[in-house]
């Protein structure tokens, strides 16, 4: 993910309050174990999932991620994570 992308997915995050421990859930959730080893030291997801992932959402694994389309991501991670945890008690 470009600079200028994740920048935009960082600011369309921090303007909803309610999904930020969803974001921070899943940008751990994402990361490749032993992310802390390895430069540039942060949680960020691998490049080939990345790949993967956009490939199967745009037809192209080059596509960088539309700002809202994260947002309905962890829109998604914080309904099903809620659901589930309702299920558990």
């Amino acid at each position: 993910m470009k600079l200028r992308s994740l920048g935009a997915v960082l600011l369309a995050t921090l303007s909803r309050p309610h999904l930020w421990a969803t974001a921070v859930r899943q940008t751990f959730t994402l990361a490749p174990r032993g992310w802390w080893r390895t430069a540039p030291f942060l949680p960020i997801p691998a490049r080939e999932y990345v790949s993967f992932r956009t490939h199967t959402q745009y037809g192209s694994g080059r596509h960088e991620p539309d700002v809202y389309d994260v947002i309905d991501y962890l829109e998604w991670c914080r309904d099903w994570h809620s659901t589930n945890a309702r299920r558990r008690g």
